[in-house]
Formats: C-alpha cells, structure tokens, sequence
C-alpha cells in the first residue's frame, strides 16, 4: 500500500477515537489530556456528554506547537476536538439542529469559506448521513479523501502540516462479521482513498504518516452486550425517573452509574463508602473482565480525574451497553433514534435501521465487532516516509517521535 514498508504497533490505552486522537497530538496518555473517553461526564452539571469538539478538552502541549511557532501552518481535516485548535486550517462536521426537527447539514472551517470551496472543488456538499449512523458507509472517505487532496493541491491554502482523519473502516466491521463481502469491500474503499491521499501528498512534496487508531475485534456469537446500568438499577445504585411512561436516567441523585464506550465504562461513584456495594455488583455481572480501581487505572495511564473512580473492562469479544431498562417500552426516546450527544453512553446499534422504519434498532446482538481494549493481540498497523529516530513499537512511541522530527524542523 502506497510503496511503504509497514510496521505493527501497540494502540493506546483506551482504543477509542476521542483518545487516541488526543494522545497522538499530545504525545501523552490519557491521565495527561483528560479524553478518557469518548464522553465526559461533567461532573458539576451532572452531566454526560459525548462527541463534544471543543479543542480545549485535551489537556496537554502539542506535538506541533513548536514547529508553528517557527512559521509553519497546520491543519487539521475531521479531527475530534478539533474546534478552537490551536491551528490554521480545520474542517469539522458542524450540523445545525433545528429547533422544529430535522438538520441543516454543514462543516465548521477555518478559514470560514473553506468549506464552501471544497464543496465547490469536489462537486457536493459533504453527506453527513455517510458518516454515521444506518446510512453511514466506506464511501463517506472518498469525499474526505478528494477534500484532503484539494487542500494539499492547492498552494494557498495547504498547510505545512496536515493531520486528516478517514472513518471509512469503522462501520461495517461493527456490522458484519469481520469475514463478510462488506467488510472486504470497506477495506478495498480504505486502500484506495489511502492510495490517493499519498499520491498527493508525494507530488506536492510532503512527507505521509498512515496509522491505524484501533483494532476492532469481533464479538461472541449471540448477544455480546452487558449491561452494567441495568444491574447497578436492580440494586438500588443508578436512579431513574418516569416521564410519559418511559424511563430516564436521573443523573442527579445517582449515587453510581456506568458511562460505556464499546469495551471499556467508567463507572462514577459519588460517595466512596457506596464503592463496596458498586464494586459488589459489578463483579457479579457475566461479561466484566477487570474492575479497575483508581491506582489499576495508574498502571493503564488513564487514571485522570475525569476518569470514573472505577473503570470496567468487558471480556474479549464482550461490549459494555448503556441501557438501564428492560421492556422496549421503557426505553427513553431517543434510544431508537441517532442522538449521540444526549444518549449517556457510545450506542453502536445507531448503524442498523430498527422498527419501526427511520428508527434505529435495540437489538444488542446484531453487533459485531467492538473496541477499547489494548495489548499484544490489537496492534495496528503504520508506515511512514519520515526519519525517524527509533522504531515505534506503540502509537505513543510514534507520536513522540514525530514530536520529535517536528521540532528539528
């Protein structure tokens, strides 16, 4: 792929997009940046929150600062937290929800009409429906892939330094089984807006950087999903409240509960004596792997204070789910629609229609594949044409270095 030699590497710990991102612009863990996760719990609002853009959550120098500093540009292409970065040129998906339903779709950018050239360059706007949810597909990559080339090809705009990101396997290997024709056809789709991004980049003079962010494994035959809300409710732990028959999570007066992002949840306990109870719980529960305390999380470097006070692994081929009801009727509204800013937990059943039609559905066992976990068996693959100084043996490693091959810019 591209004419690189390619390497394996350890991911970083927790394999999730917002914190790998974050760790590979900082060159640090997440007990540095803060993105523990994919979602924040905001623990002074009782609040959870996913997907939030704001740059200014991740904590921490980054890899770039000094070689801006020099004069040099940078950009950034539908990167998480990206908004407000300390950088010269961003694109970000930047939709306006109406107040009477539906969506204007747009793209946040800077410079403020660079979204309104790329949409002219490329011939249409930017689907955002290709780039989550049941609609979401491989070909959203080809849109950001012509995107990136237009940046990179056009001599007043390309920046010294662009970091893009390319979603375009992160669907159907949640959908389908890692050996099914969709899953290949996504890979064949990845290859080659890859393939064209170097091409590119090499005419116009630029040093590549590919990587992968995570491994995503398959889930165990049947329903692989577990449910630590629904039992930390049976228990008397996670409170909820009745709003026209259907059941909301009352954030306000639980005294435990579990934000989930696919393999990994961090579990938040307001009063340390309830830990016992919690942690009772949890180790009951079939599917935890690993209970980790906050000097566990230490050994893991992700034992930030946004972290919960305990944070839980799901087995191999096992997922952590968000939901705390039991009977489909209970289920709060937006459980059956795409809402990833209000739904307090990553919600992988978003890619699959449900019924009613234009409902999302809940069934947990339709998903198969996941990601969190890091070690030996989830490396990821990168190459690159840059000197480095050493050989990466971990995407930490190779953030460092690239930090380091900056500097000497």
């Amino acid at each position: 792929l591209g004419g690189l030699d390619w390497h394996a590497a350890q991911s970083i710990f927790p394999a999730v997009t917002c914190s790998v991102q974050a760790a590979m612009r900082t060159a640090s863990p997440a007990a540095k940046h803060g993105m523990i996760s994919n979602g924040l719990h905001f623990r002074a609002l009782h609040r959870p929150a996913f997907w939030e853009q704001s740059a200014d959550l991740v904590a921490g120098r980054r890899i770039w600062d000094r070689f801006r500093a020099a004069g040099r540009t940078v950009g950034l292409m539908f990167w998480q937290q990206s908004l407000g970065e300390r950088a010269d040129l961003v694109l970000s998906p930047a939709p306006i929800h109406k107040h009477s339903g539906g969506m204007v779709q747009d793209c946040y950018s800077q410079p403020a009409d660079l979204y309104a050239r790329l949409r002219s360059k490329i011939g249409r706007p930017f689907n955002l429906m290709r780039y989550w949810g049941p609609l979401a597909s491989p070909s959203v990559g080809d849109w950001i892939a012509e995107a990136v080339v237009a940046v990179l090809r056009d001599d007043h705009t390309a920046p010294d330094l662009l970091l893009a990101y390319l979603p375009t396997l992160d669907y159907d290997l949640q959908r389908y089984p890692h050996d099914h024709a969709r899953v290949a056809k996504a890979l064949t789709a990845a290859i080659g807006q890859i393939e064209r991004i170097i091409h590119a980049a090499r005419d116009q003079g630029y040093h590549v950087l590919v990587y992968g962010d995570y491994a995503i494994t398959p889930t165990a035959p049947g329903d692989a999903a577990v449910f630590p809300n629904r039992e930390l409710a049976r228990a008397g732990l996670f409170t909820t409240r009745r709003v026209a028959g259907r059941t909301y999570g009352d954030f306000h007066t639980a005294r435990a509960w579990a934000m989930v992002d696919h393999e990994l949840a961090h579990v938040y306990v307001r009063d340390a004596h309830d830990l016992p109870a919690v942690g009772e719980v949890l180790h009951a529960l079939p599917g935890v792997a690993e209970i980790l305390d906050r000097s566990a999380q230490a050994a893991l470097h992700c034992d930030h204070p946004n972290a919960g006070e305990l944070l839980i692994l799901a087995e191999p081929g096992r997922w952590l789910a968000y939901p705390w009801w039991s009977g489909a009727r209970e289920a709060p509204d937006y459980a059956r629609h795409i809402d990833i800013h209000n739904k307090p937990g990553f919600d992988p059943c978003e890619l699959l229609f449900g019924w009613p039609p234009w409902t999302v559905t809940q069934n947990t066992a339709r998903i198969r594949g996941t990601h969190g976990r890091a070690g030996s068996d989830r490396k990821v693959a990168w190459a690159t044409t840059l000197a480095l100084s050493a050989a990466p043996t971990s995407l930490l490693e190779l953030a460092a270095a690239v930090a380091q091959w900056l500097d000497s810019q």
